[in-house]
């Protein structure tokens, strides 16, 4: 655990309970604060109960009137499309407000610090999509080559759950942009920047929105490296707005678009080899065509990405593509699930929106494509570029028949993922790839993702095993 420093012997909220939430609210009382707790949902308060914390309804009047900050759980509304009434609440009585994230920053360094040989450092990842892989690409790179390395934030554990890092510790962290949004303390030694396309516009109130709640991580605390993807013209902004010159080796350029060359430092992926080039001259290159992990376009620019990281921490070129090699992949993205009569069966249910798809699509030939669910804003039309490769889709989800209409490839209407699993089957021949990489949001029939890819993994199981 962390315990939260700068808050001892005050009153501090907690609104939601959830992972994040109980977790803030243990960091606190570790760190000499009296966490005051809030959750709608009557379980959840009973929980915190259970662990001895006090519950009080925040809206209530004078409700804020001896608490010094509020702690906000992640999918909890701070401003777009409107404040949750405590978060309005807290504002009106001129009480900061603030998320776990914040506490690990202003928490994580200690005076043990000053008799470490090397301190420890924190790498911070985010983007719209492959931000996870990403992230876990660095933690196995980390452990491959023998640092101590802790996974945290939006993947493995809760960023205040983690141990205290000795010396030439690594923390990685994949942040979402709800915490970066709201969090007072950001301050990275590394910050990864992967993409952005449109995704949550309701909550940031528009890319403009999206963007700036991305852009904070580099803004906020000027990171010592930072590693932009430059394929989107959001990416290539913030590259220039971090850099001092054209010579600026702090900031590290990514593309899996095209070749980056010319003074500074840049890492780029084409036609399967990943390249990185400082000051006009190649450095280092590694072939990720045979890297089973790291499939497609969109993996390769994790892997740029997660390269780049490493080469900040010191580690060598191949140290980082030995354990490219040993990479397993994460559940849900470009996950293989298993092989049966010369057909290939791959989840990549963390595709939650048409970018991520677009990609997922990208990476194979003869698509049976499953697809469908919550659409998100913006329509399926981006999707029309890549979907060649689709030799038809199967479309899940309660609003099948509308999103199939929107598809270019022939489509056909299943609904449930039972149904679409069986018909790609029965359709599917040698060479073909069934893919679920559904461009929506479970929500409509899972409670996420990760239910959903599930789902498809049992079907696909039960196929295979017969």
């Amino acid at each position: 655990m962390i315990p939260v420093q700068g808050l001892s012997g005050a009153t501090v909220a907690v609104l939601g309970l959830g992972r994040s939430g109980l977790s803030a609210a243990r960091a606190l009382a570790a760190g000499g604060a009296t966490p005051l707790c809030w959750d709608d949902n009557p379980a959840a308060r009973a929980a915190a109960q259970a662990e001895g914390f006090d519950c009080r309804e925040l809206t209530r009047q004078g409700a804020f009137d001896d608490v010094a900050r509020l702690i906000v759980s992640p999918g909890i509304p701070h401003l777009y499309p409107a404040p949750n009434p405590v978060v309005a609440a807290a504002l009106e009585a001129g009480v900061p407000v603030d998320n776990d994230i914040g506490l690990f920053f202003q928490s994580f360094a200690t005076s043990d610090w000053n008799l470490m040989d090397v301190a420890p450092r924190v790498v911070a990842v985010t983007g719209s999509n492959g931000k996870s892989t990403t992230s876990a690409l660095i933690h196995h790179v980390l452990e491959h080559a023998g640092r101590n390395s802790q996974l945290a934030g939006n993947i493995g554990r809760g960023v205040l759950d983690i141990d205290p890092a000795p010396s030439n510790g690594v923390v990685v962290l994949e942040l979402s942009s709800y915490q970066t949004d709201l969090a007072r303390s950001l301050t990275p030694d590394v910050a990864v920047f992967t993409n952005l396309s449109p995704d949550h516009l309701d909550r940031h109130a528009g890319m403009g929105g999206y963007f700036a709640a991305k852009r904070r991580l580099f803004a906020e605390g000027g990171p010592d490296r930072a590693v932009i993807g430059v394929d989107e013209q959001e990416g290539a902004f913030l590259a220039g707005q971090l850099t001092e010159g054209r010579n600026d080796d702090r900031v590290i350029r990514i593309s899996v678009d095209r070749k980056l060359t010319g003074p500074g430092w840049h890492v780029f992926a084409r036609k399967g080899y990943l390249s990185e080039y400082r000051n006009g001259k190649q450095a280092a290159s590694i072939d990720l065509r045979d890297v089973a992990g790291l499939p497609g376009a969109h993996n390769h620019q994790n892997a740029c990405c997660a390269y780049a990281a490493c080469r900040t921490l010191g580690l060598a070129p191949r140290v980082i593509e030995a354990a490219f090699h040993s990479f397993g992949g994460l559940p849900h993205r470009s996950q293989l699930i298993g092989e049966k009569d010369g057909v290939r069966f791959v989840n990549d249910s963390k595709a939650t929106n048409v970018d991520a798809a677009a990609k997922a699509i990208a990476a194979f030939d003869n698509i049976r494509w499953i697809c469908g669910g919550l659409q998100k804003d913006g329509g399926l039309g981006a999707l029309a570029e890549v979907s060649g490769g689709v030799r038809k889709a199967y479309v899940i989800g309660r609003e099948a028949a509308q999103f199939a209409m929107q598809l270019t490839p022939e489509a056909e209407v299943c609904t449930t993922m039972a149904q679409a699993v069986r018909r790609a089957v029965e359709d599917a021949e040698p060479g073909d790839v069934v893919l679920l990489a559904p461009a929506a949001a479970s929500f409509d029939q899972y409670d996420s993702f990760e239910k959903r890819g599930d789902d498809f993994v049992a079907q696909v199981q039960a196929h295979l095993d017969t």
